[in-house]
């Protein structure tokens, strides 16, 4: 029985990241690149740097979780070391568009051959030792985290619409 309710816990989460990743292309893709260059209050981030550290964040997920390198490493820099208007230069957005897409598409392979036990093994951001008293510090529950910051940024960019 537990078997089947981490499953079942498993698929519910993995369908909150896909309903949060389908909100994101949705909300992007009704967005024109004069709407996400616009900041989403006065002061704060722009929707291009909110798209880029979204990406920046999901591109992390690889090296996190054991399966292999982040495939725009630079961006870690840009989006994710550096706050928005510090001097950097963005990639346009439809190569963000293509970026985020390519970084689904190969987490999504990951996702789907993951088993319940490497789901709640640790991450490499986490010790053995400390991981044997703090087994909740497992690869799930960082999807979690990631799934709720996506959706706060999400809101965020809605307010660009």
């Amino acid at each position: 029985m537990e078997t089947n309710n981490s499953a079942l816990l498993i698929r519910m989460i993995r369908m909150s990241w896909d309903a949060q990743n389908n909100e994101l292309n949705k909300l992007i893709n009704t967005l024109n690149d004069d709407q996400l260059a616009k900041e989403i209050a006065p002061g704060k981030n722009t929707g291009v740097y909110l798209l880029g550290h979204l990406i920046a964040v999901s591109d992390a997920l690889f090296p996190l979780f054991g399966w292999g390198e982040m495939l725009y490493p630079e961006m870690q820099d840009v989006f994710i070391e550096s706050p928005d208007k510090s001097g950097h230069s963005f990639p346009p957005v439809a190569e963000l568009k293509l970026r985020l897409n390519t970084i689904n598409t190969k987490l999504n392979s990951h996702f789907d051959t993951t088993t319940i036990e490497e789901w709640l093994s640790r991450h490499m951001a986490v010790k053995p030792e400390d991981f044997a008293t703090q087994p909740h510090r497992n690869k799930l529950n960082v999807v979690i985290s990631r799934t709720v910051h996506m959706a706060n940024h999400i809101g965020q960019m809605l307010l660009l619409k």
